[in-house]
């Protein structure tokens, strides 16, 4: 097929797309401030937030992940105007995020113990727990929030993400800044700032999607008069079967590379403090893919309630284009200021901490140069999985990724990383070769799912 057929459809994408990854970006570049800032009282304390975090991004993968399922149901039904199916699934799917958060926020909190026996240097597990305590709680008004989130995704209304991103994080720099260094009458907190910053930041995001999406006349069927009684057992389990599978492809991602993060830590601080370096990098410009994959599951979800599984086929494919052509600018800006980029965490005046910081500077370098090239395999495997979601595959999809990240990705960076001089860029090679695997299977899956569809019209 010619390239102009997926040019195309290149405007369509942007355009439903750019919110929902200047929305998501929104949200990792807070988490960047927030290393940078902890980074710039020492790198410890970045080691320890980094720890913590962990813990919560697992929990947040599983909520998040399991809130995806809601967007193609929605752009389902959104395809064949079936407006009391729509509001079914929002009901119940609200009712199971919020279930979901305080449930995560619960396992979090109980599993705190077992920050002591995780091999991580002691004084990053001391400031690490009261961190972890508040960023937790933070987790119960996100997994909501996503429960709208989705929905108006679905509805292809994604531009309200984006604005409550964007005064979610004008919220989080400003508690992250008077809270961490104690200005005006707010107390000097440190490193603890950072955690109420996020806390804050992520209830005000909640409170202001539900008035945003209360007041437009196009959620007013599905949003008005909110009540336990819609909830069914029926749709309920059929977000359930879409979500549990889709929680734990994020899982199998996300604990991918927190388990980078600990592999780091068993090394010593300076990997662990430069791993968190290249994550956050790469964390921001996953965004764009993570946000084009959102795309392509609504585009395939409205194709495949309209039955057209040619142009099905065509969307994925133009989105998939746009994202590598995009992910191959990323690998260059990555190569070239590989050195450079490190420097924007660390306080390059700290006399005390100079050798520390100019080895951790070092080794981010070096993990940066792997991430650009896994950037390629990782954009491709979350686009797949995107359109994957949107024909609402997802047991198949779940078996690949964990294949992929656990029985081959991960035993590659506890070899490399602990037990070759590769160290902290060895458990990086890992990465790479966990989502390589991914992205092949799921775009195999993916092929053969869409021609048996065309073939069967």
């Amino acid at each position: 097929m010619n390239l102009s057929v997926y040019f195309k459809e290149f405007r369509y994408n942007i355009k439903l797309a750019y919110p929902i990854i200047l929305a998501m970006l929104g949200h990792t570049i807070v988490g960047v401030i927030d290393n940078i800032m902890v980074g710039k009282i020492g790198a410890t304390e970045l080691a320890a937030a980094s720890l913590a975090n962990s813990f919560v991004f697992i929990a947040i993968s599983l909520g998040v992940g399991f809130s995806t399922a809601l967007t193609p149901l929605v752009a389902q039904s959104d395809a064949e105007k079936d407006v009391k199916t729509g509001r079914a699934i929002f009901m119940n799917g609200l009712f199971l995020c919020t279930f979901i958060g305080v449930f995560l926020f619960a396992i979090i909190f109980a599993a705190k113990p077992l920050l002591v026996y995780m091999g991580q240097p002691e004084d990053v597990v001391l400031l690490a727990k009261p961190f972890l305590d508040i960023v937790a709680l933070s987790i119960i008004p996100l997994v909501i929030y996503q429960g709208y989130k989705q929905f108006a995704d679905g509805k292809s209304q994604t531009k309200n993400s984006m604005y409550a991103t964007l005064i979610s994080n004008i919220t989080n720099i400003f508690f992250n800044y008077v809270l961490i260094y104690g200005v005006w009458f707010f107390p000097t907190m440190g490193m603890l700032g950072a955690a109420y910053g996020t806390l804050i930041s992520r209830i005000v995001m909640l409170v202001y999607m539900h008035f945003a999406l209360s007041r437009q006349a196009i959620f007013r069927p599905f949003l008005s008069k909110i009540s336990l009684k819609e909830v069914t057992k029926e749709m309920s389990m059929k977000i359930t079967k879409l979500g549990v599978p889709s929680g734990m492809m994020s899982f199998f991602e996300v604990a991918l590379f927190v388990g980078a993060v600990w592999l780091s830590g068993m090394i010593d601080t300076v990997a662990q403090a430069a791993n968190q370096i290249a994550l956050s990098m790469s964390s921001m410009t996953f965004m764009f893919a993570s946000g084009l994959g959102v795309a392509a599951m609504i585009r395939v979800g409205n194709q495949k309630g309209l039955k057209d599984y040619v142009k099905l086929k065509v969307v994925a494919r133009s989105i998939l284009l746009m994202t590598i052509i995009i992910y191959i600018g990323f690998a260059l800006f990555f190569v070239l200021f590989h050195n450079y980029i490190p420097m924007l965490f660390l306080d390059n005046e700290d006399l005390v901490n100079k050798a520390m910081n100019d080895e951790v500077i070092r080794v981010a370098g070096q993990l940066l140069l792997v991430a650009a090239i896994f950037q390629i395999s990782d954009c491709i495997q979350v686009v797949t999985l995107g359109a994957l979601r949107g024909l609402q595959d997802v047991n198949v999809p779940m078996i690949i990724t964990f294949v992929s990240y656990w029985i081959i990705g991960f035993p590659v960076s506890i070899y490399l990383g602990l037990y070759t001089d590769f160290k902290a860029a060895g458990i990086w090679i890992g990465l790479l070769a966990g989502l390589t695997i991914a992205a092949i299977f799921l775009y195999l899956r993916f092929h053969k799912l869409s021609n048996r569809l065309i073939s069967n019209n």
